[in-house]
């Protein structure tokens, strides 16, 4: 039997139209073939890219009158023939599929950028090959690009069922209340809620105060060294704020770089990756312990979901035994 179904999964949203897939694959394809059409992204099997056609109308999209032979709707088999708008639903699954393998796991840390990390996966590695406590391969970081997108983030990722989310992010005055309503709002526990102000001991901190001032100021000057008429000192940054980021911004923009262009807080981050071998014996103490102490708290996290889970499974099972034996079927 040949099954042709027209937009299937049409009305049914993202998680439906991935079970319907599933059933099409284990229950359909075994012994019937199965052509469908969809626009939608959540139709098309990211493991199986193989074996989706594009139909599109090229007459729709051409500037000119194409030949009779190249006209009207066509099956492309290769991509790179098809337009934008023909390849959107593709690049929607592979998009959503790349976010799934490579951020999102069974244990989510979000963070807000990628030079978070860029630093928690050097501070982590380093610590391990110092026989120190590094953060658990269980953890996936997910960055989210700004701690205004933290609540959506922990919403959407949080709502999948079994499940740890916890966060790790910059604190600021102004950003208090957002952090407070994460667990006030139930999204997530509080003891899931840490900021780099918990180990810092500040009121305000960012990741990069997780460091001594003065070896983050090294690696502004390492990435922009050729940028800057002379390096940056400690000294040379105005007093009053517990940020050195602030600080460094206030003092760039009366010294501004020589490109013109703005600084961009990542590339400390990257530079710090890339040269890591070379600097760690600038890195003091106190950052791997304050780094540590981060990484251990979110370990327990993780320790504490799984005795949490064997838990629950043993009192389900002890409950099924306790029915089944007023049925008779335990003995």
């Amino acid at each position: 039997m040949i099954l042709l179904l027209d937009e299937s999964g049409l009305t049914l949203h993202a998680k439906a139209q991935e079970d319907l897939l599933r059933y099409f694959e284990k229950e359909l394809k075994p012994n019937h073939q199965v052509l469908y059409t969809n626009h939608s992204p959540f139709m098309v099997d990211p493991h199986n890219f193989d074996r989706v056609r594009i139909v599109q109308d090229r007459s729709i999209d051409a500037e000119e009158e194409l030949q009779h032979d190249e006209a009207g709707t066509k099956v492309i088999t290769d991509v790179l023939d098809a337009t934008k708008d023909s390849m959107f639903p593709l690049q929607g699954a592979l998009g959503y599929e790349v976010y799934q393998t490579l951020f999102v796991g069974a244990n989510s840390l979000i963070v807000e950028g990628a030079s978070d990390l860029l630093y928690i996966q050097s501070m982590s590695g380093l610590l391990e090959r110092r026989g120190r406590e590094g953060l658990s391969a269980e953890w996936t970081i997910t960055p989210v690009g700004g701690s205004d997108k933290v609540p959506t983030f922990v919403s959407l990722i949080g709502s999948q069922k079994g499940m740890l989310v916890a966060t790790l992010i910059d604190v600021q005055k102004k950003d208090r209340q957002l952090i407070d309503n994460l667990y006030k709002k139930k999204l997530l526990q509080k003891k899931h809620v840490l900021t780099f102000g918990d180990f810092a001991n500040a009121d305000e901190a960012d990741i990069e105060d997780m460091f001594e001032h003065s070896f983050y100021l090294k690696l502004v000057n390492g990435e922009y060294g050729k940028d800057l008429d002379s390096p940056i000192d400690n000294g040379d940054l105005a007093s009053g704020n517990p940020r050195i980021l602030v600080r460094l911004e206030q003092y760039l923009q009366s010294n501004p770089l020589k490109t013109g262009s703005g600084f961009n807080h990542y590339r400390p981050a990257r530079y710090l990756s890339d040269n890591l071998s070379a600097l760690e014996k600038d890195i003091c103490e106190e950052t791997l312990t304050r780094f540590e102490s981060a990484f251990k708290k979110l370990n327990q996290l993780v320790i504490s979901e799984a005795i949490e889970a064997v838990s629950a499974n043993h009192e389900q099972q002890s409950r099924k035994k306790h029915i089944g034996r007023q049925y008779g079927h335990y003995k």
